[in-house]
């Protein structure tokens, strides 16, 4: 990502959270908890933070037209050498020595052990080899990527889909696709404050694509001003460039301004004449597409997408559940449509039917004959969806989420799911028979994998999907998608459904498989799951204070919800109040006893013991016993947690006096991994890692997440393309894994608290997975034992 500004920006609008948002928040935290009891203390804090946005605003100009998005890493060919830093900006003592209390009998080694050689650079043997993989993606290499959503689907006579969504992390807002192959995308959509849109259409000559431009561009070129955004239709040829117009707008002159309030929410075109719904001014507006002059505007109240069939006429989704039916000209005419639950795209086919998305219980496209008046003659897809047959499990004719349907010039009908919440992409051509021809699948965005010790790893998931795997397979195949185990239906109340979930803990307990999840890139609670075949059922959160979708909640308190009744839902009576209000909480773990600890930056450690599963299968955990434990020495701060109670042995992480955060960054791994070995009464260390921190090369080398398995202790970069492997007995790196050429080398940042997850398989295989939110996949490096 060349903008973390940018990136931020985006999960505001579509999770309605940013970091922005969270740092005020927690500065007012910090601010109530008496943090900054001197002015001099707060003054330098807003000092900092106005440096902050100049920099990032600096950072804006510099960057530029970047169609790319992401800051992506891109590592060399070579697997064997591994480079260091040049310079640390850590300088340890004159001995590097940590003298520890007289009743401890440790010394560090004595030289730092992230220091470099002299030549700067080691060698890893070959018995450290490893390859690279992926999960989640139809595509690895770095040139092709099925987008992380799609929000309109255009499909043309000759089988060409195009896409169009608001946010691609990779710069792809714009798919292009045919015969199951990502074959272009729309150029210039990603960066100077442009995005992409909620409609796409097509014509022989040009795409129409909806799209929003921000105030953010160079001083002299058409750009809004300071506090308004354009809702545009921009013109692109078919190869993606932009083909600009007489009176066109924005930079290059190929935007047509709609509106200043609110997005363009649907388009169709019979190649002469555009149609655009202006839903915030209840509108919709008929331009002429050589010149892109508005001809006439009519009134329709809450218009979104467009369908024009064989006639001229139009065929548009208002509100919530009605279809109108409009001449070219704006005239209401007989046969509207009030049976749709929730119609979500429309398409004509090419026997002049009317295809409907219903995106409700049913989820299936329904299929009307519109000759007269209009009457449903028919279905496509299995009725119920996902949900039917076995819930949750993938099936050809099994769709959830429908965001797009197409037909081509022989019939065959094309379906876009997206989930729910943006879980994803899952795009689909099948023939008029209900035949799979092809599938594409873009499936991660903020997040990663977690594999089921209970068979060996050969079930993995991640906070939406569950995967079978095949290891005998290349790089890339091993991996068959299974089951959707989101039930939008059945349990609404779901945390998936309202928040942002971040990464998967997959755990056995008392023989049964359980799903947690970390919530949101602020790491803010922590979601559980039972199963019920493929359907991971909410049965507990751990969370704190108010939260929007809920009632009855502790609102001045951290709080546990345990699922008492087995409904997947919360009421009143099954919440238990902690009497205080965890703040910034970023290390969560779950034991191989169930038990659950929290690393606060406050300064203490939070145990919570398991307490068995309750008649439904719900683990149980109670703040009667919590144990609270103060921060052990010689840490500032903690942030990150790893407990083994077979071996007593826990893993922390922070920043210490000898290794303080120099630049103020938060909601990282720390500069430090320190273990204790008999934790439960001696809390004594057994090694301390000193962790890449280089704060002052462009881009920053430190840490954002960490894990332990077996011998191996996993360390991921941020903003390099870099995992550092640490001998777990002795605290010596031995290893260090960059993405090979089958991922074209690259990968992007990694975002969130948990970006990293490992696993040991029974026959000494290491399985690493690591965040790869830029081109909607998750990393899995395979690791010999």
């Amino acid at each position: 990502m060349k903008n973390k500004f940018k990136r931020q920006i985006s999960q505001l609008y579509y999770q309605q959270l940013s970091k922005i948002k969270d740092l005020i928040r927690n500065l007012n935290n910090l601010i109530i908890r008496g943090n900054f009891r001197t002015q001099r203390r707060l003054k330098f804090l807003f000092s900092f933070i106005a440096g902050l946005i100049t920099v990032t605003l600096i950072a804006i100009y510099l960057t530029g037209r970047m169609t790319s998005g992401t800051n992506i890493g891109t590592a060399p060919p070579t697997i064997k050498i591994y480079t260091l830093p040049e310079k640390s900006t850590y300088t340890p003592s004159t001995t590097n020595i940590y003298t520890p209390p007289a009743t401890e009998n440790y010394t560090l080694p004595a030289t730092d052990t992230f220091t470099p050689s002299a030549t700067n650079s080691y060698t890893v043997s070959a018995v450290n080899s490893y390859k690279t993989s992926w999960i989640g993606n139809s595509f690895g290499d770095g040139k092709k990527w099925v987008q992380i959503q799609v929000s309109d689907m255009y499909v043309a006579p000759d089988g060409t889909v195009y896409t169009n969504t608001d946010w691609d992390e990779a710069g792809r807002e714009v798919g292009i696709y045919k015969n199951g192959d990502v074959i272009g995308k729309a150029d210039d959509l990603h960066g100077w404050g442009r995005m992409g849109g909620d409609a796409i259409a097509v014509d022989q000559k040009y795409m129409y694509v909806a799209m929003q431009q921000s105030p953010e561009g160079k001083a002299g070129e058409d750009y809004p001003p300071k506090g308004t955004d354009w809702f545009c239709i921009r013109r692109y040829n078919l190869s993606g460039k932009p083909a600009p117009f007489p009176q066109g707008r924005g930079w290059d002159k190929s935007m047509l301004i709609v509106s200043t309030k609110d997005k363009v929410t649907g388009l169709a075109t019979d190649g002469k004449v555009l149609y655009a719904s202006d839903k915030a001014a209840n509108l919709v507006h008929v331009y002429n597409t050589a010149t892109m002059k508005k001809i006439r505007s009519f009134k329709v109240s809450n218009p979104s997408k467009i369908a024009l069939d064989k006639k001229g006429n139009l065929w548009i989704i208002r509100g919530k559940n009605q279809i109108g039916y409009y001449s070219p000209t704006g005239k209401q005419l007989p046969g509207a449509i009030a049976d749709v639950a929730q119609p979500s795209a429309i398409a004509v086919d090419n026997k002049n039917r009317l295809l409907v998305a219903d995106n409700g219980p049913r989820q299936q496209v329904l299929i009307y004959d519109i000759a007269n008046k209009p009457k449903q003659v028919g279905t496509f897809g299995t009725q119920g969806g996902i949900y039917s047959g076995k819930r949750g499990e993938i099936g050809d004719l099994k769709f959830y989420g429908l965001s797009g349907v197409g037909t081509d010039a022989s019939g065959n009908i094309y379906v876009s799911n997206v989930g729910f919440n943006r879980s994803g992409v899952d795009l689909r051509k099948l023939s008029p028979s209900g035949k799979l021809q092809w599938q594409l699948l873009g499936l991660q965005f903020l997040d990663t994998a977690d594999a089921d010790v209970g068979t060996d790893g050969a079930n993995v998931f991640t906070k939406d999907e569950h995967f079978i795997m095949d290891y005998s397979k290349g790089s890339g195949k091993e991996w068959q998608y299974k089951g959707y185990t989101l039930d939008r239906f059945r349990y609404p109340n779901d945390a998936r459904l309202h928040t942002t979930p971040t990464a998967a803990f997959v755990r056995r307990l008392q023989g049964k498989r359980l799903l947690y999840l970390s919530s949101e890139m602020m790491s803010e609670r922590l979601l559980m799951y039972r199963f019920d075949g493929e359907i991971a059922v909410p049965c507990g959160i751990f969370g704190k204070g108010k939260e929007d979708w809920l009632a009855n909640e502790p609102t001045n308190s951290s709080w546990i919800w345990i699922d008492a009744n087995g409904d997947g839902s919360p009421q009143a009576n099954e919440y238990q109040a902690t009497g205080e209000k965890d703040n910034s909480v970023w290390g969560w773990e779950i034991d191989s006893k169930g038990d659950v600890w929290q690393a606060a930056e406050d300064g203490y450690i939070k145990h919570y013991r398991f307490g068995g599963l309750n008649a439904h299968g719900c683990p149980v955990y109670s703040t009667k016993t919590v144990q609270k434990i103060p921060m052990p020495q010689p840490f500032k701060t903690i942030t990150r947690i790893k407990y083994f109670p077979e071996q007593d042995a826990m893993y922390l992480s922070g920043y210490t006096s000898d290794r303080p955060n120099i630049d103020g960054d938060w909601g990282l791994v720390g500069t430090e991994i320190i273990r204790y070995d008999n934790w439960s009464k001696a809390k004594k260390i057994g090694w301390r890692i000193a962790l890449p921190y280089e704060v002052k090369r462009d881009p920053k080398l430190h840490i954002k997440a960490m894990d332990v398995v077996g011998n191996r202790v996993f360390a991921a970069s941020s903003k390099t393309p870099d995992v550092f492997v640490y001998d777990a007995s002795t605290g010596k790196q031995v290893q260090q894994l960059k993405p090979g050429a089958e991922v074209g080398n690259e990968v992007g940042w990694v975002d969130i608290p948990f970006g990293i997850r490992a696993f040991r398989r029974s026959n000494g295989e290491y399985l690493v997975f690591v965040e790869e939110n830029s081109k909607a996949k998750v990393i899995m490096y395979r690791l010999p034992g």
